[in-house]
C-alpha cells in the first residue's frame, strides 16, 4: 500500500515537471538532476521518518513551496478549493439559492435568490432557519452552512424556519437546482439624468453577457452616458475583459497585449468591431481592490482617451496566469506572461517582498483632488529626495536615480500616463471613511437585526409602498423613532454609542438602514441602488466629470 502511495506521489511530481524536463529553454539548470534530488528526499522521508507520513500532504506542500518561490500569483489549488473556484468563475453553483447571515447564532435569510428553488417554494427574507434535515441549526458555524445547503441538482434538503413572531415552525422541502452567480451587482439610471450606472463584481464566464444585457436595458431607458463601477473587482477571465472593453472601443483599437518568455504566450488583443457603445461618454471607477481584468479595461479606456478613470490607484497586477489541471481535482496556476496596456504600460507592482506586496506597497498614493500630472510631480520629488540622501552620504556616488527611469507612456492623444504601480486615475477621489461607531454597527450586524426584529423585515413598508421600489426610493424616510430604537438595540448589544461619531456618520447610517430595508424586500440590487444614489462621494464626484470625459473622448 505504501509503495502505491509513493508511486502516486512520484507520478504526480513527474506530471508537474515533465514538460520542463523536456524543454531545455525553461532553465539552464540540469532539470533531470534536480528532479532526482527531489525523488531522493521524498523516498528517504517516506521510508525513514519517525511517524507515518501523509504523502498527499507532503507532495502538496512541496508544490506549494515550489510555486511560492515564484511570484505571488503562481499558486496551488487543492481539490476542495478548486470546486469553489470553478463555481465562482463558471457563474453558478447547485443548492437551494439563498443569501444568508448569522445573527445571534441563527441563520437569517437575507434574500432568496431570484428564480431559485427557495423563492419558488415561498422562503422569504427574514426567515430564520432552525433545522436542516432534522438537525438543529442554531449555533452552527458560518462555514458549515453552505456544506448543508449546497448539493447536487435534484437532491432534496428539508429546512424548518421561524417566520416573524410566530412560534410555529414552517417546513420546506426544497429540491436543489443550479443557482446563477451574477457579475452585475446593480444597473440603473440616475433620476433626472441620462447617466446609466453598472457595477461589475468579477470577470466570470457570464460577465460580458450580463454587462451587454444591462447596457441594452439602460439604453432603452435613455442612457447617453455610462458610469462603470469596477471598484473592488479582483478580475478573472482575460477574454471577458477583452469583450467588455471592445463594447466601448472602435475597430482596430489595441485593448491589451501579452508577452512571455515563450513566444506561444504572446498575444495581441485587438478590437474586432466598433462596439455598440463606442460613442457615449464613459467614466470608470477603480480603487485598490480593482485588479487584473479590471485594470485591463480601465487601462484601455485611459490609454485610448476613450473616457476618464476616477477613484484611487488600482491594485497593480499585470501578470497573466494559466491554470493547469493535475488530475486529482486539484490544479495550479502559473504566471506565463505579462500584460501591457495599449500605450505599452506594465502596471505590475514590485513583488520581491511578498508581505509588503500583499499590503499594497508600490502603489502611488495621491491626495484628494490630484490628477496624473500630480503623480509625476510626486514621483520626481521622491527621486530628488533619494538622490539628495545618496549624494550627502557619498558626493561621488554613481547610484543616483535618473528621471529617465520613470516609466512614462503616452495615450492616443499624447497625454502622459505612468506604469509600474497600478492604474493611476485621471482624478483622485478618496472613498468614504467611517467612524468606529459605524464600523462596530456593521461588525455586529445591527442593521440586519434591527430590520428583522423591529420592522418584521419591512413587511409594513412593503404594503405602504405597494411593492413599488421606485416610489420607496423616492419617498421613504427613516423616522426619528426608528433611529431611537436602532440606538437602543445597538447599546443592548454592547456597541458603545458616540453621539459625536453618530453626527459624523448620520447620513451613512440612514442610508444603510434604508438600503437594508430595500434589500429585505427587493433584493441586494435594490440596496446598491439606494446607497449609490445617495451618499457615495466617489460616484457624486464622477457624475460632475462627464463634460471632461466627453472632451477627452472628443464626443460632442
Amino acid at each position: 500500500m505504501k509503495l502505491k502511495i509513493l508511486l502516486f506521489g512520484l507520478v504526480l511530481a513527474v506530471g508537474i515537471t515533465l514538460g520542463f524536463w523536456l524543454n531545455p529553454l525553461i532553465s539552464s539548470d540540469n532539470v533531470y538532476d534536480q528532479f532526482e534530488k527531489y525523488k531522493k528526499v521524498f523516498g528517504i522521508t517516506i521510508k525513514n521518518y519517525v511517524d507515518n507520513v501523509d504523502t498527499q500532504k507532503l507532495t502538496e506542500a512541496a508544490i506549494r513551496g515550489m510555486l511560492n518561490d515564484l511570484d505571488p500569483h503562481s499558486v496551488y489549488i487543492d481539490a476542495k478549493e478548486m470546486k469553489d473556484v470553478q463555481e465562482d468563475f463558471q457563474g453558478s453553483f447547485e443548492g437551494i439559492g439563498v443569501q444568508f447571515d448569522i445573527i445571534n447564532d441563527t441563520i437569517n435569510i437575507i434574500t432568496p435568490i431570484s428564480g431559485g428553488p427557495s423563492e419558488a417554494v415561498g422562503v422569504q427574507s427574514g426567515d430564520k432557519i432552525i433545522k436542516i434535515d432534522g438537525d438543529l441549526a442554531v449555533g452552527i458555524e458560518r462555514s458549515e452552512v453552505p456544506k448543508k445547503l449546497k448539493g447536487p441538482k435534484g437532491t432534496t434538503v428539508v429546512i424548518d424556519i421561524k417566520r416573524g413572531n410566530s412560534d410555529k415552525l414552517i417546513t420546506f422541502s426544497i429540491i436543489r437546482d443550479k443557482i446563477p452567480l451574477y457579475s452585475v451587482d446593480a444597473s440603473f439610471m440616475f433620476d433626472g439624468t441620462d447617466v446609466g450606472f453598472i457595477k461589475v463584481n468579477r470577470f466570470a464566464s457570464n460577465t460580458y453577457q450580463e454587462l451587454k444585457d444591462a447596457l441594452v436595458d439602460l439604453r432603452s431607458k435613455g442612457m447617453k452616458k455610462l458610469l462603470l463601477d469596477l471598484r473592488g473587482n479582483p478580475g478573472g477571465f482575460l477574454q471577458q475583459a477583452y469583450y467588455m472593453a471592445n463594447e466601448f472601443l472602435k475597430r482596430g483599437d489595441t485593448i491589451v497585449y501579452t508577452k512571455g518568455r515563450r513566444a506561444e504566450f504572446d498575444e495581441y488583443m485587438i478590437a474586432q468591431r466598433t462596439g455598440e457603445f463606442a460613442n457615449i461618454p464613459i467614466i470608470v471607477l477603480v480603487n485598490h481592490g480593482s485588479a487584473s481584468a479590471s485594470e485591463i479595461v480601465s487601462g484601455a479606456i485611459q490609454d485610448l482617451d476613450r473616457g476618464l478613470v476616477v477613484g484611487t490607484t488600482s491594485f497593480g497586477k499585470g501578470l497573466v496566469q494559466r491554470q493547469y489541471e493535475i488530475g486529482d481535482g486539484s490544479a495550479f496556476r502559473l504566471t506565463i506572461s505579462k500584460y501591457f496596456t495599449p500605450s505599452g504600460r506594465s502596471i505590475q507592482r514590485p513583488y520581491k517582498d511578498k508581505k509588503e506586496y500583499r499590503l499594497l506597497s508600490g502603489r502611488l498614493e495621491l491626495e484628494e483632488g490630484s490628477n496624473i500630472e500630480h503623480a509625476f510631480e510626486k514621483v520626481r520629488k521622491a527621486i530628488d529626495e533619494e538622490n539628495k540622501k545618496e549624494l550627502e552620504k557619498n558626493p561621488k556616488s554613481k547610484n543616483t536615480i535618473s528621471l529617465d527611469s520613470i516609466p512614462i507612456h503616452y495615450t492616443k492623444s499624447g497625454r502622459m500616463v505612468m506604469g509600474g504601480g497600478g492604474i493611476t486615475p485621471d482624478f483622485i477621489v478618496k472613498g468614504d471613511t467611517l467612524t468606529d461607531l459605524s464600523v462596530n454597527l456593521r461588525i455586529n450586524r445591527i442593521f440586519y437585526e434591527f430590520i428583522s426584529n423591529n420592522l418584521n423585515n419591512g413587511e409594513s413598508i412593503k404594503k405602504q409602498f405597494k411593492d413599488n421600489f421606485e416610489e420607496f426610493r423616492r419617498d421613504f424616510k427613516v423616522s426619528d423613532k426608528m433611529l431611537q430604537d436602532f440606538r437602543k438595540l445597538a447599546e443592548s448589544k454592547d456597541v458603545k454609542w458616540s453621539q459625536e461619531q453618530y453626527e459624523i456618520d448620520k447620513d451613512f447610517i440612514i442610508a444603510e438602514l434604508t438600503g437594508t430595508i430595500a434589500s429585505s424586500i427587493w433584493g441586494t440590487k435594490a440596496r446598491y441602488e439606494v446607497f449609490y444614489t445617495t451618499i457615495d462621494r466617489q460616484i457624486q464626484k464622477a457624475l460632475s466629470l462627464f463634460p471632461e470625459a466627453a472632451k477627452i473622448a472628443k464626443i460632442k
